[in-house]
């Protein structure tokens, strides 16, 4: 039982400073002038981590690194890269990622 306790609390403490962590960055915007090459760095942010989540799904395929030319959702990442680099539009980019994954599936079957 202590175990389970000791477990919550673990949970518990890590969501509150999580929260906090992420609070300081809103709630003190405005009372701290943040550095120019931080301000440069944070717009780098959502990038890093969209392709820390998505690269491992592109290349990653049954726990083995699938690197071919062939793989259909390289070809579609690459089309979407495309896309989304010349419109700037996610809808776009995910539409015609979508597509193009499903439509190199289809042919390849």
């Amino acid at each position: 039982m202590e175990a389970t306790w000791n477990l919550w609390l673990t949970i518990i403490a890590c969501g509150v400073v999580t929260f906090l962590i992420r609070l300081s960055f809103i709630a003190l915007h405005e009372r701290v002038a943040m550095p120019d090459w931080f301000t440069r760095a944070l717009t780098f942010v959502p990038v890093a981590v969209l392709s820390a989540i998505t690269l491992p799904e592109i290349v990653i395929q049954n726990n083995a690194l699938v690197a071919s030319p062939f793989n259909a959702r390289i070809i579609a990442a690459l089309l979407a890269v495309l896309v989304a680099w010349r419109t700037k539009n996610v809808w776009a980019t995910i539409g015609v990622g979508m597509a193009a994954l499903w439509g190199i599936q289809i042919l390849i079957k």
